[in-house]
């Protein structure tokens, strides 16, 4: 059934991206934030193009290393093209920060009291077929005996609220720590200053991926945040991502072992 009040046009692109990769590969990546696409019907949600730019509307840098990262890894690739200022696909549409009102201390006026159709409309055209095709991914997956390592790519600002982040890289996870444990190890002998459970931490209130595709399917599951000023440039997101693909693989292999 079609939904009675659509948000996106013939103008507007399709909410995600995707490179399929190797059917040998278990590795599965989401980009959430990976753009910052505005439905045309929404304008500038009421912000200057100099706000859009900045990283309340998306993970700087993420796209980029992902799609280094994929490569290597001849993973499934899946980027959501649109600002999460428009809603948030990494958290459960339920949410009080599903849409945000004010990101940082940025207020977006578009956000304002929205009725139920508008965020309903919001979610159905962004964040559910985004999910979906996560979804019909993972079911082709175990149809074919396929295994799954999923792994969820973000990026975060270097300055928050007037504190500055030390951390090069941060490792999250919830429950299962069996990939986080030897990650964070291994990222730490590249000489990197490495976040445990920080700049975030992982929880079912807040995120949406990895309690539901890792835990939630018994998969091996990370969820990687790297600090955007060290991933601004094409040369930099390729040698992140590089390291993380070399690194990922040698922590599955000591989960596998234990």
């Amino acid at each position: 059934m079609s939904d009675p009040n659509p948000l996106l046009d013939e103008t507007d692109p399709p909410p995600f991206r995707v490179a399929e990769g190797s059917a040998s590969s278990p590795f599965l990546i989401a980009a959430d934030h990976a753009g910052r696409v505005i439905p045309r019907g929404l304008g500038n949600l009421g912000l200057t193009q100099a706000e859009l730019d900045t990283h309340i509307a998306w993970d700087i840098g993420i796209g980029g290393v992902s799609q280094h990262l994929a490569a290597h890894l001849e993973a499934f690739y899946i980027a959501q093209i649109y600002s999460r200022l428009v809603i948030d696909c990494n958290r459960p549409t339920s949410a009080q920060s599903s849409i945000v009102q004010q990101s940082e201390y940025t207020v977006v006026p578009a956000n304002a009291q929205l009725s139920p159709a508008e965020t309903a409309a919001r979610a159905n055209a962004i964040f559910h077929p985004y999910h979906d095709r996560i979804e019909a991914e993972l079911e082709r997956r175990v149809k074919a005996g396929q295994r799954t390592i999923f792994i969820a790519m973000h990026s975060f600002t270097p300055r928050y609220k007037g504190f500055d982040r030390p951390w090069h890289v941060g490792v999250l996870y919830n429950r299962d720590a069996r990939l986080a444990r030897p990650l964070l190890d291994l990222l730490r002998r590249e000489g990197l200053e490495v976040g445990d459970n920080q700049p975030y931490f992982v929880s079912d209130d807040t995120d949406y991926a990895i309690p539901r595709y890792g835990e939630g399917r018994g998969n091996l599951s990370i969820e990687l945040e790297i600090r955007q000023d060290l991933i601004t440039t094409e040369p930099q997101q390729a040698r992140w991502g590089e390291l993380v693909a070399r690194a990922l693989r040698e922590a599955v292999a000591v989960a596998d072992s234990e």
